[in-house]
């Protein structure tokens, strides 16, 4: 019962991100370098500790997991150009590197991380209320970010504002259904790992190769620079705490 409601407080705290980057939209190259910045502090201080942690805990070896952070940054790298060359052979009426396809397959993939949050939090007080006390309040921290990023990355490639909204809700609800889940399965360590380390490329791909870039065509500046060593601290700050 604890764990499903502390779920429903991740569904306030993402939707919450997702209605402040929905109404300062109209400063997003700012909220961009915020949620590179995010997306990069998860990678370095969330994913790739838990990913070294499963590995000395379990004894298992890291190798496959490096090898699926290469695996996920292609992954999404492929997805992106691959959804491009398609709206050329169409009609060319986005931006270069803009696509509403692309923001779809970028959402969605945190969307499903977030289902992962909730079986985190399940599966946390599966070993003990203390134990998943201290997941929910991690994800629950950094749930304003997934909203955050969510509506972001669908606004950035030209989706509409009710289509970021849908997605949002999507990605608010998928907690709640994480933890729902852990009542009838769990994830062995092992394929965790793999997981993980295919987050963590994906992640790291929108983060350094996709938004940063993006974020300061034409609006360069040392606020965007601070925001983005901002959502860094912010997130480090997290898992310290968490």
């Amino acid at each position: 019962m604890e764990a499903l409601i502390l779920s429903f407080l991740t569904f306030i705290s993402t939707s919450f991100g997702g209605l402040f980057a929905l109404k300062n939209r109209d400063k997003l190259h700012l909220i961009m370098s915020l949620t590179a910045g995010v997306l990069l502090g998860v990678v370095f201080f969330d994913l790739m500790p838990e990913i070294f942690s499963l590995a000395k805990n379990k004894g298992f070896d890291i190798t496959p997991s490096l090898s699926f952070i290469v695996i996920g940054f292609l992954f999404i790298h492929i997805l992106e150009k691959l959804a491009l060359i398609h709206s050329r052979r169409h009609e060319d009426e986005y931006a270069p590197h803009h696509h509403p396809t692309i923001g779809l397959i970028d959402a969605s993939g945190l969307s499903f991380h977030s289902f992962l949050d909730g079986v985190g939090i399940g599966l946390g007080f599966q070993v003990s209320v203390h134990v998943g006390l201290i997941v929910a309040f991690a994800v629950i921290a950094h749930d304003f970010s997934d909203g955050l990023n969510t509506v972001t990355l669908m606004l950035r490639h030209k989706n509409s504002i009710k289509k970021s909204a849908v997605l949002l809700l999507v990605d608010a609800t998928t907690p709640i259904l994480g933890t729902l889940s852990t009542l009838f399965f769990t994830i062995p360590d092992s394929s965790l790992m793999l997981y993980l380390g295919f987050f963590a490329g994906f992640l790291l791909y929108i983060g350094a190769s996709d938004l940063l870039p993006e974020a300061h065509i034409g609006h360069s500046s040392y606020k965007m620079i601070f925001l983005t060593i901002i959502g860094v601290l912010f997130i480090f700050l997290v898992t310290r705490v968490a």
